[in-house]
């Protein structure tokens, strides 16, 4: 690793862009916009007048075309921070079928039913690094590999009680009790059927910029309502919060090299292969330098939530694991998510070291039961991915629902504007509902969805 690489990434705090695989290229993926925001007049004209400061304007889906459960949806580009919208979202109803089982003598025993057995909604949120490839690839495919997941495990989800085989026959008598014991619940085969997508949409996104010598990756937020319950997914440092008269519920967590220390030390204590001896697993208050040598400080490893004392050794004067504070910190001094989808291609610049190893594709789940709520008309789910919560908290973005849903109950776009002034309120206007002039130069992208509107239709895939 060259003293170059040190002061490029360390000194200067300058990006890293991963190298592109050398080969011959299959087609590139197209740069578009989410399906619903095409053909409303609200896409971009050219990439260049988006990326002008002064023109940076909030888009919304055309007041004719209705989201599921009337959700509104809102988004602005970046500060010139990227050429493109890295921001990508899809939503839409899921229609899941079910798999029939025929006579065992049969060759083809497992069939897949053609009509609709259950109906579930989606909503999804993806924001990209290094490109918008892996966002777009995300927001075509996830969705697919959801349904199939679902669809495999339907029968389980409608039973009383999750079969051990979806056959019906069990290994033994026992199995149903062991079931039971373990405490399966049908919510329990819909968080399986989320990981696995989350890690099949992975694979594919490998796949596909691999083919066409693409890089890049993208974090993933993902709502899906089905038999009473919102499933929220998240994976990276997008966030979802409920919003009520009386409650404000964080219903996702950010996954930042600094939130997933101790996994991405341990990764490292188990495998140091991975950091190619250029990089310390330990975690130090500062950059340590030569003249710390001997010297008594203090130090964090993967077994450790609090801090102890160490004589610093000259192996611990090599490049930190993980880099920074806050929103500065960095994986490998290169990506500032732990989790995310894609990236499978990235190293870290001048080195062959990879990041994909300590990138985690499986999201963590929360599981909300809407049947056990109360709801009322402005019980809402903000979803937006990290360049709205950069500037506003969870109390601000719950102020300003409160503040403008009950004045509103007539307008039938509220949702919608309720998102645009929420992204209004991120660009340090004058006439900023919070008063304060916070901007964020991010891209943002934001879904407001009225849980009370669960029999609302929309768009589908």
């Amino acid at each position: 690793m060259s003293a170059g690489w040190f002061r490029r990434r360390f000194l200067t705090g300058g990006p890293l862009p991963a190298p592109r695989p050398p080969g011959p290229r299959a087609s590139p993926v197209p740069y578009r916009r989410p399906r619903f925001l095409r053909g409303s007049g609200s896409s971009p004209g050219t990439a260049d007048a988006s990326r002008r400061s002064d023109s940076r304007p909030v888009r919304s889906p055309a007041r004719g075309r209705t989201l599921p459960w009337n959700a509104g949806y809102a988004e602005i580009i970046n500060a010139e921070k990227s050429e493109f919208n890295e921001d990508q979202a899809a939503c839409g109803k899921l229609c899941i079928r079910r798999y029939e089982f025929g006579p065992e003598e049969d060759r083809e025993w497992l069939t897949l039913c053609p009509e609709e057995f259950l109906t579930g909604h989606y909503w999804a949120l993806f924001d990209g690094h290094g490109g918008p490839a892996a966002a777009i690839l995300a927001a075509n495919t996830l969705h697919s590999c959801l349904r199939r997941q679902l669809e495999a495990v339907v029968e389980g989800m409608v039973a009383a009680q999750p079969p051990m085989h979806l056959s019906g026959r069990c290994v033994c008598p026992s199995d149903p009790q062991f079931v039971e014991e373990k405490g399966i619940r049908a919510e329990d085969l819909v968080i399986g059927a989320l990981e696995s997508a989350f890690q099949e949409c992975d694979e594919v996104i490998g796949r596909e910029l691999e083919a066409s010598g693409q890089v890049g990756g993208c974090t993933a937020l993902v709502a899906v309502s089905l038999q009473g319950k919102l499933y929220v997914a998240n994976a990276g440092d997008s966030r979802a919060i409920l919003v009520r008269r009386d409650e404000i519920r964080p219903l996702s967590s950010e996954f930042t090299p600094e939130t997933e220390r101790q996994r991405i030390q341990h990764l490292a204590f188990v495998y140091p292969e991975l950091l190619a001896d250029e990089f310390t697993r330990l975690e130090f208050p500062r950059r340590l330098k030569g003249d710390d040598l001997g010297q008594k400080v203090l130090f964090r490893d993967h077994h450790m939530s609090g801090w102890s004392y160490k004589c610093v050794e000259k192996s611990d004067l090599k490049y930190p694991l993980i880099h920074g504070h806050g929103r500065q910190a960095r994986l490998l001094g290169t990506l500032a998510v732990s989790r995310g989808l894609g990236d499978h291609q990235l190293r870290v610049l001048d080195t062959n070291i990879q990041l994909k190893p300590f990138l985690l594709s499986i999201p963590q789940v929360t599981v909300l039961d809407m049947d056990q709520l109360e709801l009322q008309e402005e019980d809402v789910v903000v979803m937006a991915t990290d360049g709205l919560w950069d500037v506003l908290s969870n109390e601000q973005v719950a102020w300003l629902v409160r503040s403008f849903l009950p004045g509103n109950r007539e307008d039938p776009h509220r949702f919608s504007e309720l998102a645009q002034m929420l992204i209004h309120s991120t660009q340090g206007k004058d006439d900023s509902p919070t008063g304060e002039r916070q901007v964020s130069y991010d891209d943002v992208s934001v879904f407001v969805i009225p849980l009370n509107s669960q029999s609302q239709g929309g768009s589908g895939y």
